[in-house]
């Protein structure tokens, strides 16, 4: 322990605590800008300086020492902060009555807090245009601060490195290799880079405006689906708190909106796992194709095809849930409502910006038909709420249509680190051993530890040894393991976003100063278990509309005509390139 006096009070904290941490342990505010937990703490900013004898250090990165006197509220201090600000907004294109972050920009907040009325600073400006070619994630380098806040969520926590600092003096701005546009080279999509940005900078490429035309179209017929992520994250962008769950009130905003029909993803999640299980059943039999990797989360799959090509036939060939929905929507509904795929309009509401690449693959698609026809992120929905004014938080429960509206508990948990894995083992087991689990909830596969290992073992002697993941560097690490021949494994499940969908680069925005003292992952997972644990069913093959559609048009899992609407398969890309 260290011990040290804050604005004339004593403070006792453990060694290695940053002067930032300190303070907060006494309830003082200190602003930040580029500081994000875990993430990044350069203090390059210099918003969070404190006065510490005769000099200004930047809090968030100089540790605590005994003896240490810290001023964080001084004239100099205040003088200084002001001063800094003031200059990011010299060179920063202030359009925020119609910027995307217009009403949570950290950026605006601090400069209400810090009462800067005027920016006296008038010199030249970056002209730079906006990057908008990529189908997910959209670059305005004007808007950019230069707080590094992206490039270390995608070098440290993805380690992907797909944009860096480019140029140098002046001239400094936030690209990818060599000025390219995102949308030439090895993003992954996964939008993680939007929620640690603190101003809009980036942002999702928005298909509001696509989706309103479908349905004020009177030829055409728009459904919508919602995955498991949406519930427990959309109320916290009308006031919420983080973690609540919507999904009622989420229904009936959908409906009043105007949309056809309001499905649930989590129909195909149940879906899915009848899919996948059997694939992983098969492949244990065969001895073939071994570790059976998730094919969920358009992230990894992204990642894989690009960093690890050599491994695509290791991923599952089922497509993610929304686009089994999406595919069936347009055969099996659309057969049973007499009505023509090609004026049917498919729309997902996504936790996540990978799934707007996703949507526009080659290979997800029917009869010259995209399964999905757009994706909107839960933030888009938000915005489409708000705009036709809609009271969200007083709305009335409301129940998802069916047939693709029921869903068990393990379809939920698909939004949260280890859901897919628990699900599965849910059904591979019950299905394998031909007796009913005493207990459903597999918490071994549980937590938010980057890496779990679980040994699952069935009563007719097999042992299934699975790894769960969460985040792309994670991913790395447990896909060397693999190839170096150091871990064997069956079942590999991986989320590309840390925490799983709870936490994805389409979900609300959070502010560091909140995530500072808060898990927004535990938070929004916490509301994904109670309602599996609400639901009356909590096994995929005892969905009753799941065993309706097998014996009305899928035949049995792996089926030829389920490979048909309900598989695909993958691309080899450059490590580099597009």
């Amino acid at each position: 322990m260290v011990k040290l006096t804050i604005d004339g009070m004593e403070v006792e904290v453990p060694k290695d605590t940053t002067i930032l941490e300190a303070a907060r342990t006494i309830g003082k505010h200190i602003p930040t800008l580029c500081h994000l937990k875990g993430v990044n703490n350069s203090g390059s900013c210099r918003v969070c300086v404190v006065e510490s004898g005769p000099k200004l250090v930047a809090s968030c990165s100089i540790v605590a020492e005994n003896g240490m006197n810290i001023k964080t509220n001084t004239a100099k201090v205040r003088e200084a902060r002001k001063t800094v600000v003031k200059l990011i907004l010299s060179d920063h294109k202030r359009e925020c009555t119609t910027c995307i972050r217009g009403d949570n920009c950290e950026l605006q907040s601090l400069s209400n807090e810090l009462n800067i009325r005027e920016v006296e600073y008038d010199g030249e400006r970056l002209q730079l245009g906006t990057d908008d070619l990529s189908p997910s994630v959209s670059r305005d380098p004007e808007k950019c601060i230069l707080c590094g806040r992206c490039i270390n969520t995608c070098a440290k926590v993805q380690q992907v490195n797909a944009i860096g600092f480019i140029e140098r003096g002046f001239d400094t701005t936030v690209a990818p290799p060599y000025g390219k546009s995102l949308d030439d080279v090895f993003c992954t999509n996964c939008g993680q880079c939007i929620t640690a940005c603190p101003v809009g900078a980036l942002y999702e490429k928005e298909n509001i405006k696509d989706v309103w035309k479908a349905i004020n179209n009177p030829e055409t017929y728009v459904v919508v689906q919602t995955a498991p992520a949406i519930r427990a994250a959309l109320g916290e962008e009308f006031g919420m708190p983080v973690g609540t769950s919507v999904t009622g009130k989420m229904v009936a905003a959908l409906r009043r909106l105007g949309f056809d029909k309001v499905f649930d993803t989590d129909f195909s999640a149940d879906l899915t796992i009848m899919e996948e299980g059997t694939e992983l059943i098969n492949r244990l039999t065969s001895g073939e194709n071994l570790p059976l990797m998730t094919s969920c989360c358009p992230g990894w799959i992204k990642y894989i095809e690009h960093f690890y090509p050599d491994m695509l036939d290791n991923l599952s060939t089922c497509k993610s849930p929304h686009e089994m929905e999406g595919a069936l929507v347009k055969s099996y509904f659309a057969e049973k409502m007499d009505i023509k795929p090609e004026k049917i309009v498919t729309v997902s509401i996504m936790p996540c910006t990978a799934k707007k690449y996703e949507g526009n693959r080659e290979e997800l698609s029917n009869n010259g038909l995209q399964d999905i026809d757009y994706v909107l992120t839960t933030r888009e929905l938000a915005g489409m709420i708000k705009e036709a004014g809609l009271d969200f938080k007083n709305l009335q429960d409301e129940e998802f249509d069916n047939p693709f509206g029921e869903s068990t508990g393990a379809a939920v948990i698909f939004g949260v680190t280890g859901g897919v894995a628990e699900a599965a083992l849910r059904t591979v087991f019950e299905i394998l051993s031909g007796k009913e689990l005493d207990n459903v909830d597999y918490t071994v596969v549980r937590g938010l530890e980057g890496i779990k290992e679980a040994a699952i073992e069935l009563p007719n002697g097999i042992t299934i040894n699975s790894i769960i993941v969460h985040g792309l560097g994670n991913a790395k690490k447990a896909m060397e393991l693999i190839k170096s021949g150091e871990k064997e494994y069956h079942f590999i499940e991986v989320m590309a976003c840390p925490g799983g969908c709870v936490t994805g680069g389409g979900q609300p925005i959070v502010s560091s100063d909140y995530i500072m003292g808060n898990d927004i992952r535990l938070q929004r997972a916490t509301a994904i278990y109670s309602e599996d644990e609400a639901k009356l069913l909590r096994k995929s093959h005892k969905n009753p509309y799941i065993t309706k559609i097998y014996e009305e048009f899928l035949e049995q899992p792996n089926s030829e005509i389920s490979h048909k609407y309900l598989h695909t398969h993958y691309i080899k890309r450059h490590k580099f390139w597009k």
